[in-house]
This record gives structure tokens, sequence and C-alpha cells, in this order.
């Protein structure tokens, strides 16, 4: 069984692993310069099968299609709701890891503008925090979870996935290798994308390669995120 061949059920514990040991595949191949096209073909399935799919494959449901099924919205909005790890709501979340990967794919990876103002995606989404979700305190995030558009919110993680994956294949192997730009990494503050008392999250991201950031803000983080809101909707939603 491979990625996204699953029978009737996304993300199942099997799912979760076969997930698991492909992304340690790309971890390999993206070390390997004769792997490229390997490593970029492995990246969109991997990275497919955590966002929405919108009805494309209904055969084939993706982690976030499981997560989404039959969900009501106080379920998405309820916050806190204790689990192993977290207590965040479901549209934290969702929100969290969309903006993570809206800021490394964008500014870092391809130096370009964020979906999220490009889109004007604030405004939609009803929100005045434009940074990364790190560092908010319990009142920030609730006030948050209860006022978010939701769908607005569906319609901008399609939006930043959209454009991960139109930037990964127009990458070449020596570009995912090479350090970031410092003025890339300037950015990020300039513009207000991270807190000022999280510069932990870019001194992480300015130690990493472009490959680096695919491995863990692009997939795994996503990953980690999903399987986090799965949690609370089980325990919500039994």
């Amino acid at each position: 069984m491979t990625i996204l061949e699953s029978g009737d059920c996304a993300m199942n514990p099997e799912q979760r692993k076969i997930w698991s040991d492909g992304h340690k595949t790309l971890t390999g191949l993206l070390k390997r310069p004769e792997e490229h096209e390997n490593a970029v073909a492995l990246f969109l399935r991997l990275h497919a099968s955590l966002y929405a799919s919108n009805g494309e494959h209904p055969e084939q449901p993706t982690y976030e299609d499981e997560l989404l099924k039959d969900i009501r919205e106080q379920t998405l909005r309820s916050y806190p709701v204790h689990t192993p790890g977290s207590k965040n709501s479901i549209v934290w979340h969702l929100w969290h890891s969309a903006r993570i990967e809206d800021i490394t794919m964008n500014i870092l990876a391809a130096g370009s503008g964020q979906v999220l103002h490009e889109a004007h995606f604030a405004d939609k989404l009803q929100t005045v925090y434009l940074h990364s979700g790190n560092g908010m305190t319990d009142e920030e995030i609730s006030g948050f979870s209860s006022s978010v558009h939701i769908e607005s919110l569906f319609e901008y993680r399609r939006a930043v996935a959209g454009r991960t994956r139109s930037i990964l294949p127009s990458l070449s192997s020596e570009q995912l290798r090479a350090k970031l730009s410092p003025a890339r990494i300037r950015r990020i503050s300039e513009e207000g994308a991270v807190k000022d008392t999280e510069q932990w999250l870019i001194d992480y991201w300015g130690n990493k390669n472009i490959a680096g950031l695919v491995l863990m803000p692009a997939t795994r983080h996503n990953f980690i995120h999903l399987n986090k809101a799965m949690r609370v909707k089980l325990k919500l939603q039994k």
C-alpha cells in the first residue's frame, strides 16, 4: 500500500505509519541531487494527502477530509479542549499550520509575498493576528477561535497549499540545499510574521536550508497539527 491508496478511511493508524515512512524516504531523497525529481514527486503526494481534496478524489479522502467529515462548528471552535499535547481549538491548529507554511515557503523558500497579504486573507478571516500564532495568550486563542471566519480559513488553507505545490517543482536541488538568505530571514520580523517574543522560531528556521523547511513546516508540522486536531474531534464527537 502506498500514499493515497487507502480503502474507505484516510489516515487511520496504518495510514499514519505509511505517511511517516514516506516522510523518512523523502528525507533521504532530498539529500541526493540525482533523486531530485523523485523527491519533488513524493513531496507532492505527501502534501496532497494532508490537505482537503475539495471532492476531486472522493474515493481517496485526505487527512483533512477525514477531520472535517461531519464535524460541527462547535467542535471546530471549542477552546480549551484538553487532549495530549495541546488544549488548542481545531480552527487554531488549522490556521497556525497554514500560517507557518505560508511564512516559510513564501518568504524563506521563494522570496515571494505571503498568501495572507496578497489575497487579503486577514480581512476575510476576520482576524487581527498576522503572525504565526506562536506565543498567543489563552484570551487571544479563545477570541480567535470564536470569531475566525471558518469558510475563509478553509479557503486560506487551499490557497497556501496550492502556492506551496507551485513553489517546490520550481526549485532546483541546489536551491533546496542552499543556506537561507539573511534578507529573507529579516523579512519575517519586518512583516510581523512572528511575535517579538518568539525570536527562537526565526532562529530555528534560520539554521535550516530550504529542504529542511520542506521537511518540517511544509509536511511534518502539518501532520502533527492534524493529529492534534483529530484528537479534539474524537474527544468532542465520540
